[in-house]
């Protein structure tokens, strides 16, 4: 999936963090969607479609004057997916996104082995198994922004790593596993992890009403009204030499719990509650910087800070067309305490969208106001338009 991971220094700059927010609001993970699809007999296919988000934004002191509102007009995302099948067992994913700088990156790319719902194995860069909200990405959440105040698994670009996983679906699909192994994070002369440590993923996720109708191991955060869900879920990773200098280097660990309850009330409309818990170990040990020995932004180095992380989120969609789409207002809270740091940093998003077909058209207006600790808070409106074909 739902660009990032952005820089995560111990102590969070308040320009950075409000760079964290805009970033991310681009560049995370979504289960690719298909727009057409050609077969050739013998489960030989090949499927293509394509994804873009673009937005208008004005953010308090970001005007090139430092002290100015900004108003950007921002081509956030742009995602070609294409997917394969040779066989009905032997099948490959390529995806493409368009990053800060315009040019075309690779998103995904993986041979995918999928021999049954239990058991099957992807192999190349991909989404490793983590928490709701990266397995969203920004095309799947239940707001525009991406929640990157709390969701910071380690990652090359966009959420994605190099490995290989094995998922699958078990208990009539109610339970989802996904375990992966993957290149990991500080891969770089003079940072912990010279003896290229593998970092270990996995997820474990029930759904106690409906199934949850997604790709793999994948997710959405809303599913307007069209089933009745409640999925807790618990994920994690683990490096050894994950963090610091090859001179004084510390494990890395994270484990989340995420949770999203949905029930569509009928003529009442459609309900949705979604919270997430997270804590992050860096093993008392302070992480190099993201640019340390020359590394790139996709190289995967620096910039991890340890501490406890909480969102809670809820929206409601409402009964009933208006025009050519249902109102869907919304709101979500993020906190994260840094170790080491003596304060919090807390953003507030509340907004509404209008749905015109799920997550392929929908537009969308939101409000986020970020504390980032010491001064006055920031505010940023936002006017997003999301297409899916």
């Amino acid at each position: 999936m739902m660009g990032r991971k952005f820089a995560r220094r111990p102590a969070w700059p308040r320009a950075a963090v409000s760079g964290l927010a805009l970033l991310a609001a681009g560049l995370t993970a979504s289960p690719a969607m298909a727009g057409f699809t050609q077969t050739f007999g013998d489960g030989q296919s090949i499927s293509i479609g394509l994804g873009m988000r673009g937005s208008y934004t004005s953010a308090e002191d970001a005007a090139p004057s430092g002290t100015d509102r900004s108003n950007d007009f921002n081509l956030d995302s742009v995602r070609l997916f294409v997917s394969g099948s040779l066989t009905d067992t032997i099948k490959a994913t390529f995806n493409t996104e368009r990053d800060g700088d315009g040019n075309l990156k690779l998103l995904d790319g993986y041979a995918r082995f999928e021999f049954s719902d239990t058991f099957n194995i992807w192999v190349g860069r991909m989404l490793p198994p983590s928490d709701r909200s990266n397995l969203d990405g920004p095309y799947f959440i239940n707001a525009w922004s991406y929640p990157g105040v709390v969701s910071q698994y380690p990652a090359k670009f966009a959420g994605r790593d190099d490995g290989a996983t094995v998922w699958g679906k078990l208990a009539d699909k109610r339970l989802t596993y996904a375990v992966g192994a993957f290149k990991g994070h500080n891969r770089i002369a003079g940072a912990s992890n010279e003896g290229d440590k593998l970092l270990y993923t996995g997820r474990l996720a029930y759904n106690f009403l409906d199934v949850e109708d997604n790709p793999a191991y994948y997710t959405s955060s809303t599913y307007y009204g069209a089933a009745d869900v409640l999925t807790l879920a618990i994920a994690g990773a683990y490096q050894a030499d994950g963090v610091g200098t090859a001179a004084n280097p510390g494990d890395y660990s994270v484990v989340s719990i995420d949770a999203l309850f949905e029930k569509n009330l009928g003529t009442a409309g459609t309900v949705t509650l979604e919270g997430a818990w997270y804590s992050y170990d860096t093993d008392g040990v302070a992480d190099v910087a993201p640019g340390f020995g020359g590394a790139s932004g996709t190289d995967n180095v620096g910039g991890i800070v340890g501490g406890e992380a909480w969102l809670i989120g809820a929206a409601y969609l409402l009964p009933g067309k208006v025009g050519i789409g249902q109102f869907q207002p919304f709101a979500r809270y993020q906190t994260f305490d840094p170790d080491g740091v003596p304060f919090d940093i807390e953003q507030y998003d509340v907004g509404v969208h209008y749905v015109i077909k799920g997550h392929a058209a929908r537009i969308s207006a939101e409000y986020s106001t970020i504390d980032a600790g010491p001064g006055p808070k920031l505010d940023r409106f936002t006017l997003g338009l999301q297409l899916q074909f």
